[in-house]
């Protein structure tokens, strides 16, 4: 990393890129805002009034990417040279600078929207058009980059002096226990790995999960209630209500994988709300949870079925789709759990009953559909296919707009 940016010099860095003026000086101003465990995240409030965003890479590890940003910039490329996809960059936030030596990326900031997450957490209430929104824009990523070879080669360029020869399976297991472990984990932390191991069905269905993937589209990769933003007037609006942030990950890859992600999120809230005792058993516990399952259910039910009215051609390219979906959900469960011992050294009760939901979600997948969405797959199936029907009565041959409308209030032309 040959520039650390600071507030010593991020308006210098910014006047030398042409993003802001010299002849403003004291016009502009930065903060720090929420930074991730990875990038910092300086948010620059220029003459005018206009905002930008400004991350780059804290450090680089041995086994991290020092080209962290490069898929995201790839990604704003693609939309940039295939105005086809247009549909996409409504959601999709435009990037204004790229500096792949020194790990830099500016983006407008969104001044008029908030992560998800907090919303959910301040207000506790899950509208389930917020879930159709976001089902509907990620039907949307998948379906036009879908089989799309154009596409795929195109997210396979390699970062200068790099090479790329596939693209990252994330169907990936535990590893194995090491004697290196006992160094970068805390003593109560090993119990996870050692119930992980005592469980061989789990283990096999994960790697059955490897072996199956197939990827087939553009996919987000990250995708959870932190990295999409919801509009302060979403209830107002009759289009982009949401924007899906921080690409990058983003790769050719399955698109089972963003939706297990996402709906793993959702459980989230749902998990770390329950009460949790060495006298209560699991089932005592879920039903006591301060955010019962039931309360996501409508959201997690409108972002499946939005999903699949959008994009109904996954079902026959994989029949077995909705199941795909729920154990990528498991597997992304487990994944938050090493993300919580990795990074806050720390596994608790509750991270055991996330453990034992995860493993019925890869083992017993077909069962564990109506436990998430309080529907069976085969309703779920059956009301996507009705609406595909009758869309295409109305009119097979018409085409899908390129570009969203301008955005409206609702209520007005």
């Amino acid at each position: 990393m040959l520039l650390s940016l600071s507030s010593h010099n991020i308006i210098q860095y910014l006047q030398e890129t042409g993003l802001c003026c010299s002849e403003d000086g004291a016009a502009n101003k930065y903060e720090l805002v929420k930074s991730s465990q990875h990038n910092l995240n300086l948010r620059v409030t220029l003459a005018g009034n206009q905002k930008l965003l400004v991350k780059q890479k804290h450090h680089i590890e041995n086994n991290e990417n020092p080209h962290v940003f490069f898929n995201e910039w790839l990604f704003h490329q693609l939309l940039q040279q295939f105005p086809v996809l247009g549909n996409i960059s409504a959601f999709a936030p435009s990037i204004l600078h790229f500096n792949e030596e020194s790990s830099i990326l500016v983006r407008n900031y969104l001044s008029e929207y908030s992560e998800l997450n907090e919303f959910y957490g301040h207000n506790d209430i899950f509208p389930p058009e917020i879930a159709t929104a976001i089902g509907t824009s990620l039907a949307e990523l998948h379906r036009a980059t879908f089989q799309q070879r154009e596409y795929r080669d195109f997210m396979a360029t390699a970062p200068e002096g790099q090479f790329r020869y596939n693209f990252y399976n994330p169907a990936q297991g535990v590893d194995s226990i090491s004697p290196e472990i006992f160094g970068t984990v805390p003593t109560e932390a090993l119990k996870f790995y050692l119930l992980y191991q005592r469980y061989e069905s789990l283990e096999s269905a994960i790697a059955d999960l490897a072996y199956e993937w197939q990827p087939c589209c553009l996919t987000h990769n990250d995708l959870n209630l932190n990295n999409i933003l919801i509009h302060s007037r979403w209830d107002q609006l009759d289009n982009c209500l949401i924007k899906l942030i921080d690409w990058e990950a983003c790769s050719w890859g399955d698109p089972a994988v963003d939706l297990g992600s996402l709906i793993a999120s959702y459980l989230g809230i749902w998990l770390s709300s329950l009460v949790v005792d060495s006298s209560i058993e699991l089932e005592e516990s879920l039903r006591l949870a301060m955010t019962p399952l039931e309360m996501l259910q409508p959201s997690l039910l409108a972002l499946m079925r939005a999903y699949l009215n959008a994009f109904p051609m996954i079902l026959e390219y994989r029949s077995d789709f909705i199941v795909r979906v729920i154990q990528f959900t498991g597997l992304a469960l487990i994944n938050q759990i090493q993300e919580t011992i990795k990074y806050r050294k720390y596994f608790g009760n509750n991270d055991i009953y996330m453990l034992q939901i995860a493993k019925n979600l890869l083992t017993i997948p077909e069962q564990s559909v109506l436990s998430i969405f309080g529907v069976s797959e085969s309703k779920i199936v059956k009301s996507s296919a009705i609406v595909h029907k009758f869309v295409q009565l109305e009119g097979e041959k018409k085409l899908v707009p390129v570009y969203y409308q301008k955005t409206r209030l609702r209520g007005f032309n």
